[in-house]
């Protein structure tokens, strides 16, 4: 028995399909159109990396996630009851025949 690891062993070559080999090129949508425009225009472009950079900011709920879960729960409780008690008082009217 032979110690030696065995050689790497080149697989064959495969032949890719010519579009793969040569693909078309990106069709012009409308987002890339706008895209180009944005970027084209120094203000749109200056305004876009605002924009990103807005968008890649730590939000509220995640620096204080516990603060905005006892917010998110009264808030919602606040509504549901508003909710259900609107929903009473139209059924209310309803059978007593005042709407």
């Amino acid at each position: 028995m032979s110690t030696t690891p065995p050689s790497h062993e080149h697989r064959p070559r495969v032949d890719l399909p010519e579009w793969m080999r040569n693909p078309e090129p990106p069709r012009r949508t409308l987002g890339r159109r706008l895209s180009d425009l944005v970027d084209g225009v120094p203000a749109l472009a200056a305004a876009r990396r605002r924009l990103w950079a807005w968008q890649g900011r730590t939000r509220f709920s995640e620096r204080h996630p516990a603060v905005s879960a006892i917010v998110s729960f009264v808030v919602v409780a606040v509504v549901a009851t508003v909710l259900v008690v609107g929903t009473l008082y139209l059924l209310y009217k309803i059978t007593h025949h005042e709407i």
